[in-house]
Parts: structure tokens; C-alpha cells; sequence
């Protein structure tokens, strides 16, 4: 189903300019009404307000956001007087897990403002340049409380025991599970205030937020840019302890786990397949590399190659998702246990979250470490991998430590 909410009755006039903003955070021009961000060390876009929006669901979602932007792109007026990507005509989307349940949502902000390599840039879409101040802080969210989602944690290591089984069976290589955690306000929350926070403490992420879907990716399913593209793969997890040393060890630990071994294979297997058609050349790494974030390592992989075909950065990310690393291996029997034993609605978790621009050059990361803003609060998601030798007890202890960031990014200072 496709719902053009606010399609443009006449072409957008698109201009961007540079800008000086000197070391202004770009969080920090963020409005309350309408904002989508995306952000790395300080580097990326945001926005506010719409100039057009779809909304689209089912099986189709990502086909029917192909043609709505095209259509747009064709009959946009742009002036682009800095051509770096992410400059003229830029959309912002958030993508649902499984063709139901869940919307997706492709929006073109009304204003965006854009910083790479120390250069800034202003984009508006059929609107006067906006006055570019500081917005006022945001306030914390009040009268904070949490609660168990779907599955408190003894029943959720029951559906992981059931996995296992499944795993040992022979019906399935790897599933990823997946919980929730609800988290109540008296107020509605100011989705700018866990933003902030995320983006300074988790700067070697992409902090997002598309259409109160919010978080703080480590994981970047595709980024297309001038024909070359990059997936970086994360599968094999283990929480920090906070002691350095300790730390050094656990991540020599994880580098030489056969579980965690084995789950990253599978994940980087499953981005390679599916990027080849679409590449002339690739280079896939023969071992992982450890991601060391505040709260948890990773096992990495960067997978690069040269898009030899016109497929647009989503169209990329259609063929990518969902990757091993969030729905399994072989993916059908994977998606289809999640849909049978996991017992929660995933919506737009775990799915791609990012941006295009009018090239068909974007980025899309894996809406992971996120949570979803709800009616009376906000709700958690985090995800672990479970292959045959995995325990259920680690993966809860796994699933809490996902859960770290954007739990400690609602809180007050």
C-alpha cells in the first residue's frame, strides 16, 4: 500500500549553498517539530520540516519508494552550487523488518543542513532560507520509567533454547532473536534529547532519526557513493567490562571465538552474495576486524566493491536486507522461525534507516541500538545472533547490553 500523505502538487525548487557555521554541533539547529538526523563524528545531514512524504508497507515497500523518488527527482528544480553528496534533492528514509507488520516512510525535509570534511552547506526545498541559530535545549524526558516488552527475560531465554533446538536440528544455520524493553514518560519525549547524547557517546556510530525511529547504528548495510560501494559487517559480540586491560583480553577473546566466528561468516557471506550481481569487483576480507564501542566489541568486516549497474543506493539495500547479520541463515527458514517463535512485532527494527540523495548515492544503516517513540513513551529494541553452541542465559546478558545505549541516552545528565 503506497499513501503519497504529502506529495508535491508542483515541482520542488531545490537550492543549496555553503554555509559558515564555524564549529556549530548541527544537532544543535534542530527544531522540535519534524527533525531527522544523521550523523557521525560531528559529519552528515539533518533536517526538519516536509516538502513531500510517502508512506508505503508490504512486500512492494522498497519498489514503490524507487518510483516515488524518481518521479520527485524528475520534476525537482535544483540549483546545487557545492556537489558534494548529500547536497540538492535529499530524501530521508526508515524501511519495516518483514513485509508486515510496520509502515515505511521516505520524507524530503524542508530544510537540510549538511557538513563533510569540515565543509557546511544549506539545502531548502521550496521554502526561504531559514535563520540558522541554535535551537533551544531540549529538556530530559520526565517520570522515566521501564518495563519488559513482549517477553521478560525468563521467557525470552526460552525462545532462544527453542533456536538452539531448531539450530541442532537442522532446520537452520543461524537465527537472530530479537526483545523489547517499553520505556514510559509523563510528557512526550523530545526525541532531540536521547540524540544528543547518542551522538556524544557513540561518535563511531550513525546517529539517526527518521519519523520517531531513533538510535545509534554501528552498522552500515550500504553506502553508494560515485560508484563505489561499502557494507560493514558486524556478527560476534561481547560486553565491556570497562577496565582497559581486561578489555584488550576479551577482545583477543571474541577474535578467536569459534560461535562468534561462525555467526560472522554467515553475515558477511550473505552481503557479499547479494552485493556481487551488482559489482564489477569486490574485496571481502578474509578475517574480521574487533569494533571496540563504549558499551560492547563486535566482530567487523568491510566489504567494497564498483557498482558496474544504475542501481540506486536503496535498490542496494533491498537486495541487502535482511543480511544474516539481522535475520539469519538461510534467510527464508530464518525470517520465517523469527515470524513463528519470537513473538513481537519488529516494525522498523533492524531495518535500513538512512538517506539518498538525486544520483541514487546514499546511506542506509541497520536501524539496530534504536527504539521507536510510541504513544506514552518509547520503545527499545536489541537483537543477538543465535547459531548452534549459543547459551541463553549469554545472549540475555548480550541482549542488555544492547539495550545500554539508547536506555542511558533517556536518562537525565
Amino acid at each position: 500500500m503506497t499513501t503519497p500523505s504529502s506529495a508535491p502538487t508542483a515541482p520542488l525548487v531545490v537550492r543549496t549553498v555553503a554555509v559558515d557555521l564555524a564549529d556549530l554541533p548541527l544537532l544543535d539547529l534542530l527544531p522540535a517539530q519534524e527533525p531527522v538526523s544523521w550523523l557521525r563524528r560531528g559529519e552528515g545531514l539533518v533536517g526538519w520540516g516536509v516538502a513531500a512524504r510517502l508512506e508505503t508497507s508490504g512486500p512492494t515497500r522498497f519498489s514503490d519508494a524507487v518510483k516515488w523518488w524518481s518521479e520527485t527527482v524528475a520534476r525537482a528544480e535544483v540549483e546545487d552550487l557545492v556537489g558534494e553528496p548529500g547536497t540538492g534533492l535529499v530524501s530521508f528514509g526508515t524501511f519495516a523488518f518483514a513485509d508486515e507488520p510496520g509502515d515505511s516512510v521516505l520524507v524530503v525535509p524542508q530544510v537540510v543542513v549538511g557538513r563533510r570534511a569540515g565543509r557546511t552547506w544549506l539545502t531548502t526545498v521550496s521554502v526561504d532560507a531559514p535563520d540558522l541559530a541554535p535551537a533551544p535545549v531540549p529538556d530530559p524526558p520526565v517520570g522515566l520509567v521501564f518495563s519488559d516488552g513482549a517477553r521478560n527475560g525468563d521467557e525470552w531465554m526460552s525462545v532462544v533454547a527453542e533456536a538452539v533446538g531448531r539450530i541442532s536440528a537442522g532446520d537452520l544455520e543461524k537465527v537472530v532473536l530479537a526483545r523489547d524493553l517499553i520505556a514510559t514518560t509523563d510528557e512526550p519525549l523530545d526525541v532531540r534529547w536521547p540524540l544528543r547524547r547518542l551522538a556524544e557517546q557513540y561518535e563511531m556510530c550513525w546517529t539517526f532519526h527518521v519519523d520517531g525511529l531513533f538510535g545509534a547504528t554501528p552498522e552500515m548495510l550500504v553506502r553508494r557513493e560515485r560508484g563505489l560501494v561499502t557494507s560493514r559487517v558486524l556478527a560476534g559480540t561481547i560486553r565491556r567490562t570497562g577496565d582497559d586491560g581486561r578489555d584488550m583480553a576479551l577482545a583477543a577473546t571474541l577474535a578467536r571465538s569459534s560461535k562468534d566466528l561462525e555467526e560472522h561468516e554467515y553475515a558477511v557471506r550473505s552481503v557479499a552474495d547479494a552485493l556481487e550481481p551488482h559489482c564489477s569487483s569486490m574485496n571481502v576480507p578474509e578475517a574480521p576486524f574487533v569494533l571496540h564501542l563504549p558499551n560492547v566489541m563486535h566482530l567487523a568486516t568491510d566489504v567494497n566493491g564498483v557498482v558496474h549497474d544504475a542501481a540506486t543506493s536503496l535498490q542496494l539495500a533491498e537486495s541487502l536486507h535482511p543480511s544474516a547479520a539481522v535475520g539469519g541463515t538461510p534467510t527464508a527458514a530464518a525470517t520465517d522461525l523469527i515470524a513463528e517463535i519470537e513473538g513481537m512485532p519488529r516494525d522498523r527494527y533492524a531495518g535500513p534507516v538512512g538517506w539518498m540523495d538525486a544520483s541514487g548515492d546514499g546511506e542506509w544503516g541497520i536501524a539496530l541500538r534504536s527504539a521507536m517513540v510510541i504513544d506514552g513513551g518509547v520503545r527499545l529494541f536489541a537483537g543477538c545472533g543465535i547459531v548452534a553452541s549459543s547459551d541463553p542465559e549469554a545472549e540475555l546478558a548480550e541482549s542488555q547490553a544492547k539495550f545500554v545505549p539508547v536506555r542511558d541516552s533517556l536518562g537525565a545528565d
